[in-house]
């Protein structure tokens, strides 16, 4: 305890609309992982993207508690706003476990991305979530985890993709080096998407090349109420 397709920056994450994050607390006095069938209070950041309400579902439905929150809800934050991040850390007390469910990056063939695209690209997915790691470090219980979001392009490429999947690919090889310098009995993760079936709809592409949100989903409650440390979990092995 986001997604159009354009040759310009557009914001890429497997079938999230925003950023999302889901917060864990759970009480911890000794620094002992909590996990499988213990109760949560669960703060999800941006719940209504097609993979965050699917954390939130999947998390509600084995018994833990849960509060949202987003860039545009009363509780408000933003991962490109590291002072939105340290001030709901600071007013969400008791904290066990962090989940970063998107993020967004430039999308185009390589020789139309501008620098801006890639500013964006870094500053948003890769930073953005590097940020909450760094910032939720320090903030979590002991015994609690952060898990971040990458996706399928860092190791399955594809025309268009080159901005998501160095961003990808970084926050993974960030993670890895990550879990080294935890303490505590903190543990960090990302969970890599393979495309989401709802979003594949959404483009009207064909989505039986797609896992359900709900089958992603599993994914996190794995990271959150699992023990591993500094690993990338691909989504479709959880299935």
């Amino acid at each position: 305890m986001p997604t159009s397709v354009a040759a310009v920056a557009a914001p890429i994450a497997y079938g999230v609309e925003d950023i999302y994050f889901s917060v864990v607390h759970v009480s911890v006095s000794t620094g002992a992982i909590k996990g499988q069938g213990e109760h949560m209070k669960v703060v999800v950041i941006g719940a209504t993207g097609t993979i965050g309400k699917a954390v939130v579902d999947a998390l509600a439905k084995r018994g833990h508690e849960v509060l949202s929150a987003s860039r545009k809800s009363a509780v408000r934050v933003d991962i490109e706003d590291t002072v939105t991040v340290s001030a709901l850390f600071d007013g969400t007390k008791n904290v066990d476990a962090v989940v970063c469910c998107a993020g967004g990056a430039g999308w185009g063939p390589l020789g139309n991305l501008t620098d801006d695209d890639f500013a964006l690209s870094l500053r948003y997915k890769l930073m953005g979530q590097v940020n909450v790691i760094r910032v939720a470090m320090g903030k979590v219980n002991a015994g609690g985890s952060i898990t971040v979001t990458s996706g399928v392009l860092a190791t399955q490429p594809m025309p268009g993709s080159a901005a998501v999947s160095l961003v990808n690919a970084g926050l993974e090889g960030f993670v890895r080096a990550a879990g080294l310098e935890m303490t505590r009995g903190v543990r960090v993760n990302v969970v890599s998407p393979p495309w989401v079936k709802e979003t594949l709809r959404s483009m009207k592409m064909d989505e039986s090349k797609g896992l359900a949100a709900s089958d992603v989903a599993k994914a996190y409650v794995a990271a959150v109420e699992g023990q591993s440390n500094g690993k990338v979990l691909e989504a479709a092995r959880f299935v």
